[in-house]
């Protein structure tokens, strides 16, 4: 196989306009199976929380689901990043998003059977797809210039808004759907997402050929000159770097999640109809993948650092005014979780720029993959304490909590800049 791979990567290091050509070409591939993508999140984000608690006749567990599929995707990182880091991107993201249907698979078969130890292991399962849905924004850059990466994430984070929007907007339809074949109503948007994320993994194992990360790794190697003493200097900069990178899109993982989980439950509570939490879903979701080309350019412009800190101070906003929000405020609540995945977008972006910087391409998959567990976990905990928050105070004091939380991001990007401003001047 690398054989192949050396020869066809010879192409590619000779000729330039080619290989430009498949890095357009990795980009619409990446595109389409992000918008499949985008739709098997909904399932877990709009009802996971509410089918838990319909099963458990409490919220104090309300946030469980998000927890678990959170924990799910952290395990499915390591694996992607290091299925990819062997095998390349077309192998490693396959096998997450089949995976990932087939845990979704398994939430309707617990909804059906009235099984709660299912339910958990399904939505563990389940998470694979949101984890491999994450790493796919790095296919995009394996064969992207410094100036391109942050584009190339933002194009590919923002193709899944078109999947990741509409699914919420499609609770009522698949619940409707769920129910005239004797399924909870609750369990059809996990109908939705395990075709979705099947689709997806079965479209990139097909058509992303010749594998970007593999052509990326070989035309790296032909550019390889001798190691210096700059060089390793350079990299145990990166290694910083690869650090504030991973705490960035933690903490915004942390920070947003947390409030997003308890939402749901928050509308229900102050008797929201289900269509209007999937149009406030809806719109958070829009707000977290549809600012990306945007995002991308001022990244790659403004510099990491700057965005970083935007989104420090834009998750501040979303979690004051998600705290002042009356409940039965749909407006408000609305802005809220607009911002908050505004916030999660400038976080993540700016982040995975930093983590694309920092690592030698030779590990840059399983670096990724590794640094994803650690987002994936931060996600676990604060979807898991989320419910336990609330019901032992209030949203409100969820809200403030995570906005205070997100202000850490200024003084450790500042002191991250300084630091290292002589060698990245973003």
């Amino acid at each position: 196989m690398f054989s192949n791979v050396d020869n066809l990567a010879q192409e590619y290091i000779d000729n330039p306009e080619k290989r430009n050509q498949l890095y357009k070409r990795t980009l619409i591939v990446v595109v389409i199976s992000q918008v499949f993508g985008g739709a098997g999140l909904a399932a877990g984000i709009t009802v996971g929380a509410l089918l838990a608690e319909e099963m458990l006749g409490t919220n104090a567990f309300a946030g469980l689901p998000a927890g678990l599929f959170t924990l799910g995707s952290a395990g499915a990182a390591l694996l992607v990043g290091r299925l990819s880091n062997r095998y390349g991107r077309r192998m490693g993201l396959a096998t997450g998003f089949i995976t990932g249907g087939l845990g979704a698979v398994g939430v309707v078969l617990a909804a059906i059977l009235n099984n709660v130890i299912l339910l958990f292991i399904s939505l563990f399962i389940y998470g694979a797809g949101t984890a491999t849905n994450l790493q796919a924004r790095y296919a995009g850059t394996d064969l992207a210039t410094s100036k391109q990466r942050a584009t190339a994430v933002s194009i590919a984070m923002f193709s899944t808004t078109f999947g990741a929007v509409a699914g919420p907007n499609l609770v009522d339809v698949m619940g409707d759907f769920a129910l005239s074949i004797g399924v909870s109503s609750l369990a059809g948007p996990f109908i939705l997402s395990a075709t979705a994320f099947i689709v997806a993994g079965l479209f990139l194992f097909v058509f992303l050929r010749p594998d970007p990360f593999l052509i990326g790794l070989k035309i790296n190697e032909s550019k390889r000159e001798t190691v210096s003493n700059t060089f390793l200097e350079k990299k145990l900069v990166n290694k910083k770097l690869i650090v504030v990178g991973a705490i960035i899109m933690v903490l915004t993982q942390i920070v947003m999640l947390a409030i997003m989980t308890m939402t749901p439950v928050h509308m229900g509570d102050h008797e929201h109809s289900l269509r209007a939490i999937g149009l406030v879903i809806g719109f958070h979701i829009a707000a977290m993948y549809l600012p990306s080309p945007l995002t991308g350019i001022l990244v790659d412009r403004l510099g990491r650092f700057t965005m970083a800190i935007a989104s420090g101070i834009t998750l501040l906003l979303a979690g004051i005014v998600a705290m002042v929000s009356p409940g039965e405020s749909l407006f408000l609540i609305t802005v809220a979780l607009v911002l908050l995945g505004l916030g999660w977008n400038c976080g993540l972006i700016s982040g995975t720029a930093l983590i694309v910087d920092s690592t030698d391409p030779q590990i840059r998959a399983k670096t990724q993959g590794t640094v994803d567990v650690f987002i994936a976990l931060g996600g676990a905990a604060g979807g898991s304490l989320s419910g336990m928050v609330v019901a032992g105070s209030s949203f409100e004091m969820l809200s403030l909590v995570g906005g205070i939380l997100s202000l850490i991001l200024v003084p450790i990007v500042v002191w991250s800049k300084r630091s290292n401003n002589a060698l990245f001047k973003k």
